[in-house]
């Protein structure tokens, strides 16, 4: 008789929870690429949260026993406090935090173990992880950007009347205020803050109880397994929960444009500490000294966050390359998407916290910004708007005048206030002594109390209401 074929012996290495498809384990570089737990461990209390609402909800339903339920929801307990405390042992064979958790659960209460995963799929579970972490960094990044905006709002009450030159084109243009000049930045991290409110309204749907892609057959209540996880419903199609990351994306996008505002300010911290400027300085907590000249003060912080600001440009792209050509529903594919954004996170995290030491820290100096205030005729728009009010000229007519005033003083090396009035009348007659009045600091600044304008006044009002804004 022929010998009876030999049925494939599983090797050891086979992976218990998905491995009964296979009769041997993955080769090494499968098992490598495959691997996320490097990077989703970071997961593991939002893993442990969505599976104790999932066990709860099973038990509620009669789909498992309440004593396999109260078994699982102990053994996930003892844990969440070994992951915390560092005693919990990582293995690259068990891929990601789902399965390490799962794995050490059928270690701790044995069969029970396996009723957990009923009604639901690693690919609804990684969503719903994934979403109540960005959740909860969103949470955290509205903190940060609360403490950046009291730091710029508590500069600008200090300086709402401090003159310094506003900049067009990085040429000095006309006066600001220092104060309305953060201001504008208290502004733009305002907006920033209401992205990530709005990003965090649109991710709090729950994905939980899409199972792989297309629902599950058993008479789960995906509402209770929202509510208990804070969700504010259950998402309207099973196949969107497990497949799209704009969620993911969306948080990747306000990060970069944070991160644009906060290169902005960097570099402006940048030329500010320049002795070509010298408009602000910043103590030894916030700069570095160079190591072959002794006289350098160096603003690293300021220059590694305007740096840091490409990274999260970087992570932002990397995720739409990842998911642009995906079909429906799951691809592995998205495993890559929690490594953009946990460093998008972090590095986000501490760029906010550096500029946020760097604008506390920062001391103005008033003169310096008045001497450049008060340089290249930046009150010139001023004498072309006192033409229009006071002598009714056309404003193109006066733009005219006034240009031809500033090549005079330009070609006698003095400010526009140090013109004789027969300089003045030479070109246009009409012009009196009031005009020199609108050619000081104070009155270019003053003058400008439209709404939003730089003149004190305004910019006082403004850091009063910013403060009750950004609480």
């Amino acid at each position: 008789m022929p010998a009876k074929p030999r049925r494939p012996r599983p090797r050891a290495d086979r992976n218990r929870l998905w491995g009964g498809r296979f009769a041997a384990g993955p080769a090494a570089i499968m098992a490598a690429i495959n691997a996320s737990i490097d990077v989703d461990r970071r997961l593991y209390a939002e893993d442990i949260a969505g599976s104790r609402a999932h066990c709860s909800m099973l038990m509620a339903q009669g789909i498992i026993a309440r004593a396999d339920g109260h078994k699982i929801l102990k053994g996930l307990d003892r844990i969440e406090r070994e992951i915390a405390a560092g005693r919990f042992r990582f293995a690259q064979r068990l891929e990601d935090i789902h399965m390490h958790i799962e794995a050490r659960l059928q270690t701790l209460i044995g069969p029970a173990a396996g009723r957990l995963h009923t009604a639901r799929s690693r690919n609804d579970q990684v969503a719903t992880d994934f979403r109540l972490w960005i959740r909860s960094r969103l949470d955290r990044l509205d903190r940060e950007f609360q403490a950046l905006q009291r730091a710029l709002v508590a500069q600008a009450e200090r300086h709402a009347a401090t003159p310094m030159p506003g900049f067009t084109h990085l040429q000095v243009a006309q006066p600001v205020t220092f104060g309305h000049h953060l201001l504008a930045y208290v502004e733009m991290f305002g907006r920033d803050r209401d992205r990530a409110r709005d990003c965090r309204a649109r991710l709090n749907e729950s994905p939980l109880g899409a199972a792989a892609l297309a629902g599950t057959s058993y008479p789960i209540d995906r509402s209770a397994t929202a509510r208990a996880l804070g969700f504010a419903r259950p998402m309207a199609n099973s196949i969107d929960a497990v497949s799209d990351r704009d969620f993911a994306l969306e948080f990747l996008a306000l990060a970069a444009i944070a991160g644009v505002h906060l290169s902005r300010l960097a570099e402006e911290i940048v030329l500010w500490t320049s002795p070509g400027f010298a408009f602000v300085r910043l103590s030894d907590a916030f700069t570095t000294g160079s190591s072959i000249m002794p006289q350098k003060r160096n603003p690293d912080a300021a220059e590694l966050v305007r740096a840091k600001s490409g990274r999260l440009f970087g992570n932002f792209q990397s995720l739409l390359v990842a998911l642009k050509g995906l079909p429906l529903a799951y691809g592995k594919d998205m495993q890559e998407d929690k490594a953009p954004v946990f460093e998008a996170a972090d590095t986000l995290g501490l760029a906010l916290a550096a500029t946020t030491g760097m604008v506390a820290d920062m001391k103005a100096d008033a003169r310096a910004m008045r001497r450049m205030a008060e340089a290249d005729y930046a009150t010139a728009t001023d004498l072309a708007d006192w033409l229009v009010k006071t002598l009714e000229l056309p404003f193109r007519q006066a733009h005219e005048t006034t240009g031809r005033i500033v090549a005079l003083a330009a070609e006698r090396g003095v400010a526009l206030a140090e013109l004789a009035l027969a300089d003045l009348r030479a070109i246009e007659p009409r012009i009196d002594r009031r005009v020199f009045r609108a050619l000081t600091i104070e009155a270019s600044l003053a003058s400008r109390g439209s709404f939003g304008g730089t003149a004190p006044r305004r910019v006082r009002t403004a850091a009063r209401r910013a403060k009750r804004t950004v609480g």
